[in-house]
């Protein structure tokens, strides 16, 4: 389980989270929504213990994040791929530091993701760089799943392959995914719970469905909603 106890994390004068108390439901795909600021990837920093609380703790799975690092798989916004590196050697470099690399996976998400594990990474396009990041994320059996906006800034069709390729590889039950996202829409029917937040602090949160049944909205328009006189 992944728990935030008051949390308050300021950057200088921005307050990033400020008494943030939360239980993400495990081996459940959350989705972690709100505006530009809100508090979505330092919450996701937080887990991987990246980023410090300034008050409270966070805990995985009983532990401080710093402790447990290998119990989290960690999709960044930013690109940290190395252009020298071909896709065989970025998994290599991953392989070396976490014991849960299963290669088999690798090879069949490389298969099912039309990527060719010769490709240099400065060589292929915005979109196979985004599945090359999904690829080497997913191939760990990490039981805990981050990913900050993965959809951001690439096309509908690599978007499509990307959200399909998530709920082939999602284990329901012993997995969790939390996605910090901007395209709701796209992720819309795979989501099973959802946080919004704002300056740092929980604005609503629920089941997915059970928010769509009783407010006869989508969950964009969910957001539309509670936002509308957010900042």
């Amino acid at each position: 389980m992944i728990e935030f106890q008051h949390v308050s994390k300021a950057f200088g004068k921005a307050i990033a989270l400020n008494d943030f108390s939360h239980q993400f439901h495990p081996g459940k795909i959350t989705g972690l929504f709100g505006p530009n600021g809100a508090g979505k990837s330092t919450t996701l920093k937080m887990i991987a213990g990246l980023n410090r609380p300034d008050r409270g703790q966070v805990l995985v799975d009983g532990q401080p994040p710093q402790q447990v690092k290998e119990k989290v798989a960690f999709l960044p916004e930013i690109d940290h791929l190395y252009n020298w590196m071909t896709v065989k050697q970025a998994a290599a470099f991953l392989r070396s530091f976490y014991t849960d690399w299963d290669q088999s996976r690798f090879q069949g998400l490389l298969e099912y993701l039309d990527l060719n594990e010769d490709m240099k990474v400065a060589s292929i396009s915005k979109g196979q760089r985004a599945k090359v990041k999904l690829l080497l994320t997913l191939s760990r059996k990490a039981p805990y799943v981050l990913m900050d906006e993965p959809l951001s800034g690439i096309d509908v069709l690599t978007r499509e392959e990307i959200i399909s390729t998530l709920i082939r590889g999602f284990r329901e039950g012993e997995q969790t995914i939390i996605i910090s996202t901007h395209e709701i829409a796209e992720i819309e029917n795979i989501i099973d719970e959802v946080v919004f937040i704002d300056n740092g602090r929980i604005k609503l949160i629920g089941n997915a469905e059970d928010l769509r049944q009783e407010r006869a909205m989508s969950l964009v328009e969910i957001m539309k909603e509670a936002f509308r006189h957010a900042g």
